[in-house]
């Protein structure tokens, strides 16, 4: 969604921590006057400002993951392994089973295989088991205030602001990564507001704890930008083999390891993502699953 290189380089290959999460100082005041004042010229209410920016602190563990964040290294093998894990196979082809009629409600329309939704949130949260334990709007202020990537995580502030202000959830039930990625997709605040949707009807997009919200809303995302009815992903081909049909193709592993003709479906996974790692393993992840 967007680029999310840095909220999830790490996210499908570990569990999220839970961490002790102390209290920092208090923002300085004109500061959050100014984001108030900018949160107002977009649309949020006051009274949604006022419980959200009343008692607001930094979250000092927001800094540390953000400035102490490992290189990501590691090889194909590892990450498919990792990724792809028998006991994510397992669990994902009996929650395809549990929620076939669910997930085809939305992705049938689309012409999304039903297991590639489920890939997708089997790698983002483990199939709604790891949503991150940080509080979004604390965490994103602690981000802005401190200059680390202000103007990205300033619109994302701004734009958590207003799915509060919308009423999707809950100002302590919007939980996420130190980095703002949400719910059991893990849509950041402005992939949350051009592609989360309202799968049960109810007016609220609850990508926390509503399983049909979930749903409609991968759907949705993959269906906006792009995904072609009918066309896999990719396969895997002969060492030897040249790109056709508008892919390419990927050795994750490098010239002397497994390589992959993809399509532009593989393109439009990787709007999701931008790693070629990820986008494999959303596919053969899928692939298992379906198998």
């Amino acid at each position: 969604m967007i680029t999310r290189r840095l909220l999830c380089a790490g996210a499908a290959v570990a569990p999220f921590s839970v961490l002790a999460q102390e209290s920092g100082a208090r923002f300085p005041a004109a500061w959050l006057d100014g984001i108030r004042q900018e949160a107002l010229r977009a649309g949020v209410d006051r009274a949604t400002l006022d419980a959200a920016l009343a008692d607001i602190r930094e979250v000092p563990k927001v800094m540390e993951q953000a400035r102490n964040q490992p290189e990501f290294k590691m090889t194909w093998e590892r990450y498919q392994g990792l990724v792809v894990s028998e006991e994510r196979i397992k669990r994902g082809r009996a929650l395809l089973a549990e929620n076939r009629a669910a997930i085809e409600r939305f992705a049938g329309p689309a012409g999304l295989p039903p297991q590639v939704a489920v890939a997708l949130w089997g790698i983002e949260s483990n199939y709604g088991t790891r949503l991150g334990d940080f509080e979004v709007v604390e965490a994103l202020a602690t981000l802005v205030h401190n200059n680390f990537r202000a103007k990205f995580f300033r619109e994302q502030l701004i734009a958590a602001l207003k799915i509060l202000s919308q009423g999707h959830v809950g100002l302590h039930a919007m939980k996420g990564s130190w980095a703002g990625a949400m719910g059991q997709c893990q849509f950041i605040p402005t992939s949350f507001l051009a592609y989360a949707a309202d799968g049960d009807g109810d007016g609220r997009k609850d990508i926390w704890t509503n399983k049909l919200d979930v749903f409609a809303s991968i759907v949705n995302y993959l269906r906006k930008v792009g995904w072609r009815p009918g066309v896999r992903w990719g396969n895997e081909v002969s060492a030897g083999a040249q790109a056709g049909g508008g892919g390419r193709i990927v050795r994750p592993a490098g010239a002397g390891g497994p390589a992959y003709q993809t399509t532009e479906n593989f393109k439009v996974i990787l709007r999701w993502n931008q790693s070629d790692f990820f986008a494999l393993a959303v596919g053969l992840l899928s692939d298992r699953i379906a198998a």
